[in-house]
C-alpha cells in the first residue's frame, strides 16, 4: 500500500471550513394516509416542499430544525457553528429570557424568577473596546451597564475561571509527564490543549480515539465558570448563565451533554453571546456603548454582602488565548527540574502561528512546547502525531489564526484598517493589561478549599475535568457528496 512522503506538508488550507452537505438534515414528512399509491415532491418558489399524492392533492412538508445536539452528533463540518440554526444560543432567546424574568418580577412571582448572571471573557471586551475606541476597563464597565439595562442581576469577570483552568491543566501535565517517565506510556503525550471547542470538535469527528487520549481533560474557562456559578453560587438560587465569548464554537461547547446536569439536564452555560452579536444588538437598539455610564462587576463566589467592584481586566503571561503553553512550561520547568524560566523565547517555524520553545540542560532537550494556531498548522501537527514524529511534550492548539484574540466572532476591523492591523492592536491592548498570577490568587485558593474540598479531593476531577468522545462517521444516502 502506497504512503505519502513524510516531507509533504499541507500548506493551502482554509482556516474556516464552510458547511458541507453532511450537515444538511432532511425535511420531516408528516403525511396522512391516502388511497394513492404514489406521490411526488415539488419545490415551490419560496423554497418550501410539497408532497403531491396520486389524487393530485398537495401537502406542505415541515422542515426539521437543526439543533446544536444534531450538529455535535453529525460527522460533517467543524467550525461553521455560525451557519447552523441555533435554537437556544442567539439574541432572540436572550431577549426572551430577560423579558420573561422581568414579567415574573412585575407580577410578583419572585419564586419563579432566575438570577441572570453574565460572565465576560477578556478577548471580546478588547474587541469591542477597539471598535468603540475605549479603554478595556471602561468598555467592561459599560458592558456591565448594558447587560443590567437588559435585566441582568450580575456581571462577572471570567479571570477566576481562567486561573483555575491554567492551574489544573498544569497539574494534569505534571501527572502525565511523570506517568510517562515511570511506565513508558507515551500515548498521553504530547498533551494537547482543550480550551478551543473548534479544535476539540475537529479531533472528535476526524481523528477520534487516536488523538483524543492526548487532549487535556481540564475544562475550558467557560465551562469551569459555568460549574462555579451553577454548583457553588447557585446552591440556593436558580441561575441563568450567559457568557460573552470571542468564538461561535463556544456555543457548541456550551451545548455538549457532558456539560449538563445528569438529572435536571440544566446546562452549566445557558446562552453564549459573541462580540459581533453584541455589536449587532447595540446597533439595533441605537445604543452607543461609549455614552453609557460605568457599572460594576460582581464576585458572588465571595459570599459577602458587598462584593461589587470596578472592572479590572487581567492578561496572562503568554498568548492572547490564555497563555496555556507559557504557564505550564514555566511551572513544569520549576517542578520537574528545579529550574527557573520566567522569560520564554519562542522560535517561529514555518509561519508565526506555529512556534516552539525548548528547555535544555547539558545539551539535552528536557521539555519542548509549541503553539499551533489555525487549521493549517493543526493539520500538520496531526500528521506528525500520526507518523510518530511529533517532538513536543505540550501543544497549545487554537483553531483561529492568531488565537482567541482573532476569534471567528470578534468584531471586524475599523474602516481603513486591515485585519492584521486590528490583531496587532488587540495584542498590544492585551499585553498592556496587568498580569494575573493564578497561583497567588486568594480567591482561587479559597475556591479550592471551600468549593472543591482541597486540591486532592475527588471533587476536583468531577468539577474541573471532562471527557471527549470519538464521533463515528455515519454513511447513508443523504450525506453523499455528488
Amino acid at each position: 500500500m502506497s504512503r505519502f512522503s513524510g516531507v509533504l506538508q499541507l500548506t493551502d488550507l482554509d482556516d474556516f471550513i464552510t458547511p458541507s452537505q453532511e450537515c444538511i438534515k432532511p425535511i420531516e414528512s408528516k403525511v396522512t394516509k391516502s388511497s394513492g399509491t404514489g406521490s411526488k415532491i415539488s419545490i415551490q418558489e419560496d423554497g418550501s416542499y410539497f408532497q403531491i399524492g396520486a389524487d393530485g392533492k398537495g401537502q406542505k412538508l415541515q422542515e426539521v430544525e437543526i439543533t446544536l445536539a444534531d450538529c455535535l452528533a453529525c460527522s460533517g463540518c467543524i467550525t461553521s457553528a455560525e451557519s447552523v440554526l441555533v435554537s437556544q444560543q442567539n439574541q432572540e432567546e436572550l431577549f426572551r429570557v430577560f423579558e420573561e424574568n422581568r414579567q415574573l418580577k412585575l407580577e410578583g412571582h419572585w419564586n419563579k424568577t432566575k438570577t441572570i448572571i453574565v460572565s465576560v471573557s477578556v478577548q471580546p471586551v478588547l474587541s469591542l473596546a477597539y471598535k468603540c475606541k475605549l479603554s478595556p476597563n471602561d468598555c467592561a464597565a459599560k458592558l456591565a451597564t448594558y447587560f443590567k439595562m437588559l435585566g441582568a442581576d450580575m456581571v462577572v469577570d471570567m479571570t477566576v475561571a481562567q486561573d483555575l483552568s491554567l492551574i489544573e491543566a498544569q497539574k494534569e501535565f505534571i501527572r502525565r509527564y511523570r506517568a510517562c517517565e515511570q511506565d513508558g506510556n507515551k500515548h498521553t503525550l504530547p498533551m494537547l490543549a482543550s480550551s478551543c471547542p473548534g479544535w476539540v470538535c475537529y479531533a472528535e469527528k476526524t481523528h477520534g480515539s487516536y488523538i483524543l487520549p492526548c487532549i487535556s481533560s481540564t475544562k475550558s474557562p467557560q465551562q469551569i465558570m459555568g460549574s462555579l456559578l451553577k454548583q457553588w453560587v447557585g446552591q440556593k438560587q436558580s441561575i441563568y448563565h450567559i457568557t460573552v465569548m470571542s468564538c461561535y464554537d463556544k456555543k457548541l461547547e456550551a451545548a455538549r451533554e457532558d456539560f449538563a446536569d445528569e438529572n435536571t439536564k440544566e446546562r452549566d452555560v445557558d446562552c453564549v453571546i459573541t462580540a459581533i452579536e453584541l455589536e449587532q444588538m447595540l446597533l439595533a437598539a441605537n445604543i452607543d456603548l461609549a455614552h453609557l455610564e460605568n457599572s460594576t462587576f460582581s464576585q458572588p463566589w465571595l459570599m459577602e454582602d458587598d462584593h461589587d467592584i470596578s472592572p479590572m481586566l487581567y492578561s496572562h503571561v503568554g498568548s492572547g488565548s490564555g497563555g496555556y503553553s507559557d504557564y505550564i512550561f514555566i511551572h513544569s520547568v520549576m517542578q520537574l527540574f528545579g529550574a527557573s524560566r520566567q522569560n520564554i523565547q519562542y522560535k517561529a517555524l514555518r509561519n508565526p502561528d506555529f512556534k516552539e520553545v525548548v528547555f535544555e540542560r547539558d545539551g539535552k532537550v528536557l521539555l519542548k512546547f509549541a503553539i499551533a494556531n489555525g487549521f493549517r498548522n493543526i493539520q500538520n501537527l496531526v500528521q506528525k502525531l500520526k507518523r510518530g514524529k511529533s517532538p513536543y511534550h505540550y501543544v497549545e492548539v487554537m483553531a483561529c489564526p492568531s488565537g482567541c484574540l482573532n476569534g471567528g466572532a470578534q468584531v471586524k476591523p475599523r474602516t481603513g484598517q486591515t485585519a492584521k492591523e486590528m490583531i496587532a492592536e488587540l495584542q498590544k491592548m492585551y499585553r498592556n493589561l496587568p498580569v494575573a498570577t493564578p497561583e497567588q490568587s486568594e480567591i482561587v485558593k479559597d475556591l479550592y478549599d471551600k468549593w472543591l474540598g482541597g486540591q486532592d479531593s475527588d471533587k476536583v476531577n468531577v468539577i474541573l475535568h471532562t471527557q471527549y468522545h470519538a464521533v463515528e462517521k455515519v454513511t447513508h444516502a443523504l450525506n453523499i457528496k455528488w
